[in-house]
């Protein structure tokens, strides 16, 4: 069976204890900074079995009565289109979805700051749309020599030219659609305007990776390094804390780096800094909640090794310069981690040689390698989730869960009506054709309910397959990867 490595309850609650710790320290008033994501945290639930993707916004929902959410956005993202590629959405679309899901779960939203704002139409545009569904906005301006320059920014042609953001909560959380959006800065142009007005708030930093207190070249360390090795971020020893305890912490470059900046800020604003060093800064308890290290260690080999199949397909399909896929070796040669210690691996590519056709393998929660392979109705994905799906519920290899009188209209509805080549199925069309067999075919509908057995599987295909069959897979909680290989000789991969 899948091993738990991480107990979720315990986290929830020490995480929660941890910060009404850091509201009492500054009297009352906390800014909390809100890095990675707030729900949907796969990259944790993958590296830390156990954690549940959603478990910050449940430790919020703890602290509903005292929370306050500021969402912060980058004018320059809204006036450049700024994507986020895992949703297809724009940010300051973003921004809207993420409010109804604050709202959803019965979190306050108290406003929308647009940070680096010179006046920029589409900045102007969206501030107007805001207001238009009665949501409070503010502007927080462009500093000149941000942020090395402490006397200009802290100062009232700095930090004072911003909006001072209305807030009624303990802990008012900053957060964002994306890096680069100006939490951090909004958090101190606060700190700023409060002292002005004599009221007493602190700082802090919520980010759960790297975990401070593992050791640097710890598996769940390095693979928060694998997944951001295309923004060069690297994990290092906190020298300031080790200099001011004799305790050895782990941080990352970018607030190592920044902490002196951020330390002579705090004096100028506060009178002293609260902190001695980055780490001090941070609130983050999941170290402490590890209870099975060797569980979260192989999920986290896995994890790099993830990672470095998607470096090596993006760089085939010239999405990078490859730079990322060279870090990424190291931190695979850092974890003892290769591509034939995965016998995921090794199937799918025997699977393929034995066939002469694209395959695919998967290891189910429990252990189980299952094959699939390409035929004529359907792709390696479709035809590996069919045959999972007949393993977790019994049912013998040689019957089928949709019938030809299914799957043949199909096939040549999609070539002869919708102009395909190719006939084949992908996952989202098995599935709709696995449910309406379902309706009469008792085995069938057997094998639909096992569909949720699937989370947590890990999966490798032969070959790329299409972003419909990751999607879908995705979402029935499969980790992919594939082969830097197309299926076909072209130019053209749709």
């Amino acid at each position: 069976m899948s091993k738990v490595g991480f107990d979720n309850q315990k986290y929830l609650s020490m995480q929660s204890e941890q910060i009404r710790k850091r509201i009492a320290q500054f009297g009352g008033k906390l800014y909390l900074e809100f890095g990675g994501k707030l729900f949907d945290d796969f990259h944790a639930s993958r590296v830390l079995p156990g954690f549940e993707p959603d478990s910050k916004m449940r430790m919020l929902q703890q602290l509903k009565d005292d929370v306050e959410i500021v969402m912060a956005i980058n004018a320059a993202d809204i006036e450049a289109n700024k994507m986020r590629a895992d949703l297809g959405i724009t940010y300051d679309m973003d921004v809207l979805r993420l409010i109804d899901t604050f709202r959803e779960l019965d979190l306050y939203v108290g406003s929308v700051v647009i940070t680096r704002y010179n006046g920029q139409a589409s900045a102007n545009a969206f501030l107007k749309q805001l207001t238009s569904l009665g949501i409070k906005c503010y502007r927080h301006y462009t500093i000149p020599g941000y942020p090395s320059d402490v006397k200009q920014i802290v100062s009232d042609e700095g930090l004072g030219k911003n909006d001072y953001i209305e807030t009624s909560r303990s802990l008012v959380v900053i957060t964002a659609p994306g890096p680069g959006s100006g939490k951090m800065a909004t958090c101190l142009s606060q700190l700023y305007h409060e002292y002005k007005r004599g009221i007493t708030a602190g700082y802090a930093k919520f980010e759960t990776f790297p975990i401070w207190n593992l050791p640097l070249k710890h598996p769940v360390n390095l693979a928060y390094e694998a997944a951001t090795a295309d923004l060069n971020d690297v994990n290092m020893i906190d020298p300031f804390h080790l200099d001011a305890y004799g305790e050895t912490a782990v941080n990352y470059n970018r607030d190592v780096e920044i902490f002196p900046v951020l330390s002579a800020m705090f004096e100028l604003i506060q009178g002293s800094s609260p902190y001695k060093s980055p780490t001090d800064m941070g609130v983050n308890m999941a170290g402490n909640c590890i209870v099975d290290d060797f569980a979260c260690c192989e999920a986290s080999r896995m994890e790099i090794l993830r990672r470095y199949y998607t470096a090596s397909v993006n760089k085939l399909k010239s999405f990078s310069d490859g730079a990322d896929l060279t870090k990424l070796e190291l931190l695979m040669n850092q974890a003892g981690m290769t591509p034939d210690k995965c016998p995921l691996v090794a199937t799918a590519l025997e699977k393929e040689k034995e066939t002469q056709a694209p395959a695919g393998a998967i290891e189910l929660p429990d252990g189980t390698i299952v094959t699939g392979k390409t035929s004529s109705t359907l792709g390696a994905a479709s035809a590996l989730l069919l045959n999972a799906l007949k393993t977790l519920a019994n049912i013998d290899d040689e019957l089928l869960l949709i019938s030809a009188d299914v799957l043949e209209p199909i096939c040549k509805l999609k070539t002869e009506y919708l102009k395909h080549k190719n006939p084949r199925l992908h996952t989202d069309e098995v599935l709709m054709s696995l449910t309406i067999s379902a309706l009469s075919n008792p085995i069938a509908n057997t094998a639909k309910e096992q569909l949720s057995k699937l989370r947590g599987s890990n999966a490798h295909f032969s070959v790329i397959i299409s972003e419909e069959d990751i999607k879908i897979l995705r979402r029935l909680g499969i980790n992919v990867s594939c082969e830097a290989k197309y299926e076909m000789k072209k130019l053209y991969h749709k």
